[in-house]
């Protein structure tokens, strides 16, 4: 199982697995950590699971689709390396992945 690796805007770390095929919104969810809303529920309509990945993951990561990027468009203080994690599906490949979550959605 893939771990994921969410740590707060003040620092905060939490680790979770989740299972391969699932997204990183879901681990997020289903492990209830905060910072992640999820208003929508991972339909990519809305930027309540706007977080940070950590540089040394955005190249494993699939390009974002025009859908993401515009609602992206809705969240505070986009970055470089701002996704939405409802469109991170982890894989073996993930296993590890760090996201931060800003200090708000």
């Amino acid at each position: 199982m893939p771990k994921v690796i969410f740590v707060d805007h003040d620092g905060t770390r939490r680790e979770v697995e989740a299972k391969k095929g699932t997204t990183v919104m879901e681990a997020a969810v289903q492990n209830m950590v905060p910072g992640i809303d999820a208003d929508c529920g991972g339909a990519c309509a809305c930027a309540t699971c706007h977080v940070y990945v950590a540089q040394e993951w955005m190249n494993k990561l699939k390009g974002k689709e025009d859908m993401e990027d515009s609602m992206l468009d809705f969240a505070e203080d986009v970055q470089d390396n701002s996704r939405l994690s409802c469109q991170i599906i982890l894989s073996d490949e993930l296993d590890g992945i760090t996201v931060t979550t800003p200090e708000a959605q």
